[in-house]
This record gives C-alpha cells, sequence and structure tokens, in this order.
C-alpha cells in the first residue's frame, strides 16, 4: 500500500467498501453540538432555583414552569423536524433557529441583571418560550446534518465513529455545564446580590453564540442536501384519509383493517408499514410515566438537595450541582452494560429487550421510592412552621439578669428566662377575634439589675405568624422590641441570621468572615434585619471590638444576642431558630445512580427494539413518537404538581413510584400480547442471540444510523 495513494475511487478487495477520505466538517459540527448542550444543560440546571429563588415563585410553581418548558421542547422537536424536512432544509433550520435560541438565552440573562429593573418574570417566560423553540427545533435536525456529511454505504464505518463522538460530545457538554453553572451561581457574588444568576445564564449565551460562529464557518464544507419531504406529515395525512373515508364508508365498504380506508389515495406498500408502526406505537401507551418520574431530577429532586448539607470540608456541593452526576454515570455505565451488565441479567433470564425495558421502568420506581426515604428523614430536621389558629411566641433576654414573665399564655402562665436565653412557645392559640397577649417582666435580682416595670403590656398577635420580642435596657427609645420572625429554611444556599446587640445606641455591628478577614455585613445597632450570610465562621465586632465568634452553616436560622458590660466588654449567645441540614447530600447518590442505570436500560433498549421493529422509512417517524413520550411524561409531573394532592412531599414521591410500578405491570400486558415484525431483533433467547441482532442492524443500516444517532 503506498500513503499517497488515491483511494477515494480505487475499489478494494471483495466484501470491502470503497474508502473515503473523513468528512472534516463534522467536526464542526461536534463542536457546535457540544457548546450548545453546555447552554442548554447550563442554563436548565439553575433554573428552577432561579424561578424559586430570584422570581419568588413557591416550589410547586417553579416545578410546573420548568416542566411545561420542558414539555414545550420535546413537543417542538416535531415542528423542527417539518421544518427541515418540508421547507428550509437542515442547515438553515439549523442556523435561524439558533439564532432565536441566543435571543433567548440574552433576554434570560438580561432579566436576571438587577440593576436593570427589567420585569424579570415577563423576561423569563419569554426566554423560556424561544429557548424551547430554538433548542427543541434543532434536537432532531443536528446529529442528522452530520450524518449528510457522510457517502453511503462507503462510509459505514466512518459514520458509525461520528455518532459516537457526537454522543460523547453531548454528555461532555451536560457534565462540564452542569458542575459549572451551579459554581458561578452560588459562589460568585454580583450586583450586591448573594448569588449571581446573570453569570450563571450569561455563561451559556456565550457558548451559543460560539456555536453559531463555528457552524457557520463550516459553510463551505458542508453538504447541503435540500429538503426532500417529511414521512411524519405523509403518515399523519394516511391516518386522517384512512379515519374520514372510514367514517363515510364504514357501512357500505367494511374494511379487513381501518388503514385499508385509505388505500384509494395512498400507496399499499405504505398503508403496511403504518399499520407495522401503529402496533409498535401501541407499546408506547405506557412510556411517558418514566419520563415522568426522570426529569424531576432537574426540579423535585434539586429542590430536595437544597434542604440538605452539601458540607464536604473545604468545599460545599451545590444542590443543582448533584445533577452533574447523571451525565457523569452514563458515561461511565453505557460501555459497561455490553461487556458486563446485560451478560449478567442474562444469567437471571432477562435476555429479551421488552424485558430490559421492563426493568428499567421498575428501577425509576425504585429510585423514587429511594427518595421518599430520603425525604421521610428530612422531615424530621424541618422546622415546625406557624399554622392556621396558632401564632409563635419568642421572647430573647439581651440583660445578664434572670427574669419572671407572668403571661396569660395557656400552660405558660410563669416563665423564667435565664441571662441572654430566650423562651419559645410555638403554639400560641388564636380565636377568630386573635389574641392579645399581656405579660409582665420582673427580675428576680431587682437590685442590680434593669427594670422594664412591672405595667401589663399588651401586643396583638396574628394568626399563623412568628412573633418575637426583645428585652434590651440599653435601647432608651424603646426597651421592649417586638418584630415579626422568620421560621422557614431559607431558601438559598446560605444561612440566615438576626443580631439582638443590647449595646449604647450608634454602634456598629459587624461581621467579619475569619476565612478571608472581609467585611460580610455591617449595621447599626437595634435595626435587627435578618441577613443572608455565607456558610462559615465569623467574628461579630462591636465598634470594631470582637463580641461574638460563630459558625453559621447551610440551611440554619441563626438569632446572635450581645450585651455590652460597663466596661465595654461583651457577653453573648447563639440561638438556633431553625436547626441547619443535617442529612449530608451525598444521601441522595444511591437515588440518582438506580435512576441513571433504568436509564439507560429503559432508553437505549427501548430505542433500539422500537428502531428494529418499525420499517425502514418509518423510523424518522417512531424518533419523533419517542420524543413526544418525552413530552406527555413531563405533562404528568404538571398535573401532579398543580393538584397538590400532598403535604409531604415524601407522599408524592411514593405516588409517583407506584404509578411507575403499576404503568410497568400495564406494559408487560400489551408486550405480552405484541406480535413482532422482526424476530430476528428480539430473539435473544438462543445462544445466537447477539450475532442474528448484529447481522439484522448490518442488513438494515437506517437502523444502525438511528440507534447511533440516539
Amino acid at each position: 500500500e503506498k500513503k499517497n495513494e488515491d483511494t477515494a475511487a480505487a475499489p478494494e478487495v471483495e466484501g470491502q467498501v470503497t474508502k473515503l477520505p473523513y468528512p472534516k466538517s463534522v467536526f464542526l459540527i461536534i463542536v457546535t453540538e457540544f457548546c450548545e448542550r453546555f447552554t442548554f444543560y447550563g442554563m436548565r440546571t439553575v433554573l428552577v432555583l432561579y424561578l424559586s429563588r430570584q422570581l419568588d415563585y413557591s416550589d410547586d410553581a417553579a416545578t410546573i414552569i420548568f416542566h411545561i418548558f420542558t414539555m414545550f421542547l420535546y413537543f417542538l422537536c416535531i415542528f423542527g423536524a417539518v421544518l427541515s424536512d418540508s421547507w428550509l432544509g437542515k442547515f438553515k433550520t439549523i442556523l435561524y433557529l439558533s439564532i432565536l435560541y441566543v435571543f433567548g438565552t440574552v433576554t434570560l440573562t438580561l432579566g436576571a441583571i438587577p440593576p436593570l429593573n427589567l420585569p424579570s418574570r415577563a423576561f423569563t417566560m419569554i426566554a423560556l418560550a424561544l429557548i424551547a423553540l430554538g433548542s427543541g427545533g434543532i434536537k432532531p435536525c443536528v446529529s442528522a446534518f452530520g450524518g449528510d456529511q457522510f457517502k453511503l454505504p462507503e462510509q459505514v464505518k466512518q459514520i458509525s465513529t461520528f455518532f459516537s463522538m457526537f454522543y460523547f460530545s453531548i454528555n461532555l457538554g451536560s457534565l462540564i455545564s452542569t458542575t459549572t453553572t451551579p459554581i458561578l451561581r452560588a459562589d460568585v457574588h454580583c450586583f450586591k446580590e448573594q448569588e449571581c444568576y446573570p453569570l450563571a445564564f450569561g455563561l451559556p449565551a456565550v457558548l451559543m453564540v460560539t456555536a453559531i460562529v463555528i457552524f457557520v464557518l463550516g459553510y463551505p464544507l458542508y453538504k447541503i442536501k435540500p429538503p426532500a419531504g417529511n414521512m411524519l406529515v405523509l403518515v399523519s395525512k394516511t391516518i386522517g384519509n384512512a379515519i374520514s373515508t372510514r367514517c363515510r364508508e364504514k357501512k357500505t365498504n367494511p374494511r379487513e383493517h381501518w388503514l385499508d380506508y385509505a388505500d384509494a389515495k395512498y400507496d399499499k406498500q405504505l398503508i403496511e408499514d403504518v399499520k407495522v408502526l401503529m402496533r409498535v406505537l401501541f407499546l408506547y401507551i405506557p412510556l411517558p410515566v418514566f419520563w415522568a418520574l426522570f426529569d424531576q431530577q432537574g426540579s423535585r429532586w434539586t429542590f430536595q438537595a437544597t434542604r440538605m448539607d452539601g458540607d464536604m470540608g473545604s468545599w460545599d456541593i451545590k444542590p443543582d450541582q448533584m445533577q452533574m452526576l447523571n451525565p457523569f454515570l452514563i458515561l461511565l455505565l453505557i460501555p459497561l452494560y455490553d461487556v458486563a451488565f446485560y451478560p449478567a441479567l442474562s444469567l437471571i433470564g432477562i435476555r429479551r429487550p421488552l424485558q430490559k425495558l421492563t426493568l428499567g421502568g421498575i428501577l425509576a420506581g425504585v429510585a423514587f421510592i429511594i427518595s421518599g426515604v430520603v425525604e421521610l428523614q428530612l422531615e424530621k430536621t424541618y422546622p415546625i412552621l406557624p399554622e392556621a389558629h396558632y401564632a409563635q411566641l419568642r421572647i430573647f433576654n439581651g440583660e445578664n439578669c434572670t427574669y419572671t414573665i407572668t403571661t396569660n399564655v395557656p400552660d405558660s402562665r410563669l416563665l423564667n428566662i435565664l441571662p441572654l436565653g430566650y423562651y419559645e412557645n410555638k403554639y400560641v392559640p388564636i380565636s377568630n377575634s386573635g389574641f392579645n397577649f399581656e405579660y409582665t417582666i420582673n427580675p428576680i435580682d431587682g437590685d442590680h439589675c434593669p427594670d422594664f416595670g412591672k405595667d401589663t403590656f399588651k401586643m396583638h398577635l396574628q394568626d399563623a405568624t412568628a412573633h418575637s420580642l426583645f428585652m434590651s435596657s440599653k435601647n432608651l427609645t424603646n426597651k421592649l422590641i417586638w418584630y415579626e420572625d422568620h421560621v422557614a429554611k431559607p431558601t438559598r444556599d446560605s444561612p440566615l441570621a438576626r443580631c439582638l446587640s443590647n449595646v449604647q445606641p450608634g454602634k456598629k455591628i459587624k461581621w467579619i468572615n475569619k476565612k478571608d478577614n472581609s467585611l460580610v455585613y455591617d449595621e447599626m445597632a437595634y435595626e435587627l434585619n435578618i441577613t443572608e450570610i455565607e456558610v462559615g465562621n465569623f467574628d461579630i465586632l462591636v465598634n470594631d471590638k470582637k463580641a461574638h465568634e460563630v459558625s453559621l452553616r447551610m440551611g440554619g436560622v441563626y438569632t446572635v444576642i450581645i450585651n455590652e458590660h460597663p466596661d465595654e466588654k461583651y457577653s453573648s449567645n447563639l440561638v438556633e431558630i431553625t436547626e441547619p441540614n443535617s442529612v449530608h447530600i451525598l444521601w441522595l447518590v444511591p437515588q440518582i445512580v438506580v435512576m441513571t442505570l433504568g436509564e439507560v436500560m429503559f432508553s437505549v433498549t427501548g430505542i433500539e427494539f422500537s428502531y428494529a421493529q418499525a420499517p425502514v422509512n418509518m423510523k424518522s417517524v417512531l424518533q419523533a413518537c419517542w420524543l413526544l413520550t418525552v413530552a406527555i411524561g413531563n405533562v404528568i409531573v404538571v398535573i401532579v404538581a398543580e393538584l397538590a394532592l400532598f403535604d409531604s412531599q415524601a407522599s408524592e414521591f411514593f405516588l409517583f413510584a407506584g404509578l411507575m410500578f403499576v404503568d410497568m405491570l400495564l406494559f408487560m400486558v400489551v408486550a405480552y400480547y405484541y406480535k413482532p415484525n422482526n424476530p430476528l431483533a428480539i430473539a435473544h433467547s438462543n445462544e445466537n442471540e447477539e450475532e442474528n441482532l448484529k447481522k439484522s442492524k448490518c442488513d438494515d443500516f437506517d437502523n444502525k444510523l438511528e440507534t447511533k444517532q440516539k
């Protein structure tokens, strides 16, 4: 052989195909896909936290918006495929929709910049609509456009390599972005905010602009095929014609199959192919439930992670960062399936594709049982919030004296509060007309302790509210300070803290981070603001003199009581209003691992089986219908979240697990009565199973192409 020999036209040995040079344009397509996937997953990873923390949506509302966005994205995949195949062609479709995609990411970034004072909610909804249209529209086009760069059948092996690299770029982009954007969100402070969403959204926007530039640079190298018509449109017309004709001719012209009514207008082979397609699609009916569970990794499971402890010593795991485990495990597990998992499953009788697909669904249900058990443990750590017909009462003693307090609260008529101590009652009964809290404060040692008087003080307590009273004799204008307290866990990663300082008026309170000696927060005495402060160790200074040292942890709500002595020395006490997160975030790993195992078994096996069963010219239609099952799965999540059937999140997780198990039972029944179209594609029970499957894939190149593409 000669290295410089022109092999493009030289025939090789019999049984081999002509060797052609590898098209360089596909590397630009692969880099484009990497950038686009970085953009999408980077934005999607922090989306629910942005909706809940920055836009003040409830967790349920944020979950609904997240899944509506995902639903439309997968529905719009059909639009992109039809637009590409019927009118614009793949190149123009990718280019035009990518521009809309960029507009969406830029709009999302601008809406997240506080100084601009833009209507953030409206900008976010517009942005999500544009991103759904752009990302969903190009999803079925990019990989197919890459496949167009190869000449078939001469470059079968080369196109196989391309799809492997293409799939790798998708997961690599997802892995890097789901690791990076949570760090940009949480660890970078911008525009005087604790979290920097403009940067977390801005970097993906820059990557999407980069994707367009790289994609356009390859224009002179691309093979651009004109639109050739969309099979999905043709199938839809065939089905529509059969239904309308059947309604007119059912009695006068009975047929064996309802699709036969379309034979007057459409080819008989097409009708037979649609019949086979419909049999495969019947198997799809139970499939959306799996995606309803799977896509909650980005919503419910992320919210679950916010209530857990991510402390790893020198660094913290961000709640949304847990999503990076999925692409990481996929890259790790897929090579092991053929060499380890599938042979192991065959030993216990699980050989056929539908059996593996069923097992994948069952694993998803098991993952949600695990998440429900974890949630039950988390519920033990949740604070008791003010309830209807009750109020919460806390009294903080800012003096170095013990006081006796008489009240009219049932079961709390006489109270003793130690120096710098506090009293709390989480169930003060409130009638329809309210409750007047009557109390009298007396020092036990009247000679040396400030006197708050023996009068009766009245405070009207509102229903389902937490109220606190701070006793501070050095505040000359108001020695008894009432304020509404915060009990719920912080919605962000940072803890909340309030300083009750019984010091001379006019003094300044400073919080200094001991890690880098930086000023975190300052206020004047008696402002009593509750402040979001990062996790860590801090010195609290009063007029630059150290008064207290405190350690704050994720999920905690703290009150610091400081008392000034005559010699300008200070005594202090830290009170945990709400205990910090105590269940470690790594307890989420088992449910993510099980879900990923289920995903690979469910998704890859399902695609391979259904593509092997579908007629050659129906494979693109089948891909479109597979994407529709993802969209419908997200509709299920929206419905359940909207119904708000349970107060406990654990109960909702168990509901989805039960729904998944029932769904798989239904699938087993449907699969039992399914008549295979190509026995070679599912005959896994004999000794030559792998040989038969490989031969089937070699004989049907389109099957191999579409499977690799997925």
